[in-house]
């Protein structure tokens, strides 16, 4: 067993546990799967690559993986650990510091991206499918209508991309991707602003898909529905290993792994002190005492060299709280919702009144309108609604439009500091959501979706608002953070305006008031 153990990881590949555990087939178990990956060809390979943008400060260090034709893998890690660098590394939008990205033959690539760039926001749907080609074929609009289908969207060929939401983005985004027909297909967080139906619409899709999927997401049992495999990144020793099975069996077996690896450990150190004391009485012999002192002292050698590094469990961010403005009165008033019901916009009359701990939660599908109900009441454009003067307003834009990706985060996170914080204060929070000292001095361009939404929280601790609109402020997030950020939301003393499409998160939070734009 020890040499197909062997045999195994020597191409890189990990076999859930569970199937090893199953008596005397796991021989079986494991050759099937040797002869199973080895008859697959390989479309994409790593070999030693090592990347860093700063000297000595590497994200990926000797990294090797294959992937087969077909395949549909599952990137994992936690935020900075390079996830996003490995996809840019596949398009060629980076090249290794050292090692190789091999694509086979002449396999073509396409990304259905986070969010649409800010320039092509006043495309039509026709202008924007058009920039896959180099020169746009006749029956262009036939093949926006077949890739439409595909992803289950039905919009006007004239519209705006920029007057869509941000659940129809997510839809177009991967249409974009499929209009291009590529042989391997990258999703980064597919699920983001996506309803219910419509992640149902992306998991039948991707079940039925024939070609190479790889994402990154968060999202546990969207995941577990089609994942064969996972690529496990670890931001501390920046090097990956690959595992076989559903998500779910894969989160199993290094979870199982690292308990042997904490159990294996617990033993060497107990035999290591219980030699280190040993070696202390034998040392103040003499004679043949002394030998065995020495004996002991090598034997201590190579027990210390024998323990494991036990993977490091994703950090936490720290409990935080989100001090209010203390506004005493009628925050936001709210008289009349657009809602768009076949792209048409109807006004509806509602009576709608925050205060203090007031929380409201606005539903419905993609496209209905919830996102441009926000933007509209933060731009006083909602006949009849208001927030009250000089309310302080904490708004988490689902794209991030409240951030200036030029600024630095040290700059962009004392640009916000209300009365009373001082940079002390701002370094103490900001390292509470895991943002350090080495990434304060950074662009925000150069952060992970990740990190950009943690810098979002901090900023609104800084700012002390009177009033909370997020947007979708689970988008991008690591789902070991979102318990957190609930609780936060729920202690939060001023009025909260919120739009999620997940509902464990949502369940969390206590609201006195919610409004439902699809029932209208």
């Amino acid at each position: 067993m020890v040499g197909l153990q062997f045999l195994v990881l020597a191409i890189g590949v990990r076999i859930p546990v569970r199937e090893l555990e199953n008596g005397p087939n796991f021989v079986e178990v494991i050759l099937y799967k040797l002869v199973e990956i080895m008859s697959e060809e390989i479309i994409l390979r790593f070999d030693n690559v090592k990347f860093e943008y700063a000297e000595k400060k590497p994200i990926l260090d000797d990294v090797s993986f294959g992937i087969h034709k077909s395949a549909k893998i599952t990137l994992m890690g936690q935020n900075g650990a390079g996830k996003s660098t490995i996809l840019k590394l596949i398009k060629g939008e980076l090249k290794p510091t050292r090692g190789n990205v091999f694509i086979t033959g002449d396999a073509t690539i396409a990304t259905a991206s986070q969010m649409i760039e800010k320039q092509d926001l006043d495309l039509t749907l026709e202008e924007y499918f058009s920039k896959t080609f180099t020169t746009i074929p006749g029956n262009i609009k036939s093949q926006i209508s077949k890739v439409m289908e595909a992803v289950n969207l039905d919009i006007p060929m004239d519209r705006k991309v920029g007057a869509m939401s941000g659940g129809q983005q997510a839809r177009v985004l991967l249409a974009y991707a499929l209009i291009q027909n590529p042989d391997i297909l990258l999703l980064d967080e597919p699920t983001n602003n996506l309803d219910r139906d419509g992640i149902d619409s992306l998991i039948q899709f991707l079940v039925m898909y024939q070609k190479t999927v790889i994402v990154i997401s968060h999202d546990a049992d969207f995941l577990n529905c089609f994942t064969e495999g996972v690529i496990y990144l670890d931001a501390h020793t920046k090097k990956v290993e690959t595992y076989v099975g559903d998500y779910y069996s894969v989160v199993e077996e290094i979870n199982s792994r690292i308990e042997r690896e904490k159990k294996k450990n617990a033993q060497l150190k107990k035999k290591i002190q219980d030699n280190k004391d040993k070696v202390n009485f034998f040392s103040h012999k003499g004679g043949k005492m002394r030998k065995l002192a020495s004996k002991l002292k090598e034997e201590v050698y190579e027990m210390e060299e024998n323990k494991v590094d036990v993977r490091k469990e994703d950090k936490t961010i720290r409990d935080f709280t989100i001090p209010d403005q203390e506004i005493i009165g009628d925050i936001v008033t709210i008289k009349s919702l657009k809602v768009i019901k076949d792209h048409e916009p109807i006004i509806k009359d509602v009576d709608i009144l925050l205060r203090q701990k007031s929380k409201l939660l606005i539903k419905g599908p993609n496209g209905i309108g919830k996102s441009t109900l926000l933007r509209s009441l933060l731009d006083e454009k909602t006949e009849g609604s208001t927030i009250l003067k000089d309310t302080v307003v904490g708004y988490y834009s689902q794209d991030f439009a409240t951030l200036d990706y030029d600024q630095t985060v040290f700059d962009s996170l004392t640009g916000v500091m209300a009365s009373g914080y001082d940079i002390q204060d701002m370094r103490a929070i900001a390292a509470g959501f895991l943002i350090t000292g080495e990434l304060l001095g950074l662009k925000i361009s150069h952060l992970s979706e990740g990190q950009k939404g943690l810098l979002s929280f901090a900023r609104l601790v800084l700012m002390k608002p009177g009033l909370l609109i997020l947007d979708e402020p689970t988008n991008h997030i690591n789902f070991r953070h979102i318990p957190v950020i609930a609780k936060a939301i729920n202690n939060y003393q001023g009025a909260v305006i919120l739009i999620s499409h997940m509902p464990d998160f949502v369940a969390e939070i206590k609201f006195d008031n919610e409004v439902d734009l699809g029932r209208f």
